[in-house]
């Protein structure tokens, strides 16, 4: 179990990874636009946030002094979804520059809110 939670993190940094490098790439061209290597990192980000979070109730179920933080995992839930529609929405565009600072944008909150909710 600990390998299947530590290879799911480590793809879902992967996905992370995916959506910041173009974003950051990006910052200095005068068009912006949503790669497929942002698109492909929402959908790892994604399904690998929910692989992890199944590991997490499986342990919950298991360790009597863990639990998981529901609140918190709806928040990333829902700024993932976003992510998620937003880039797959927008990826044929030519020069979507809105979505794309509101698909980094919500990838930078959803690290913070990874990061500082404790």
């Amino acid at each position: 179990m600990t390998v299947l939670r530590y290879a799911l993190l480590v793809l879902h940094f992967v996905g992370l990874a995916a959506i910041l490098g173009p974003a950051l790439e990006q910052l200095k061209a005068d068009t912006k636009r949503i790669t497929m290597a942002m698109v492909w990192g929402a959908r790892a980000q994604l399904v690998t946030g929910l692989g992890l979070v199944a590991l997490a109730e499986i342990r919950a179920s298991q360790v009597d002094d863990f639990e998981v933080d529901h609140m918190k995992i709806a928040v990333k839930l829902l700024l993932a979804l976003a992510i998620v529609g937003i880039a797959e929405a927008t990826r044929k565009r030519e020069n979507p520059v809105t979505p794309f600072w509101i698909v980094s944008g919500l990838t930078l909150v959803n690290i913070v809110v990874a990061v500082a909710w404790r």
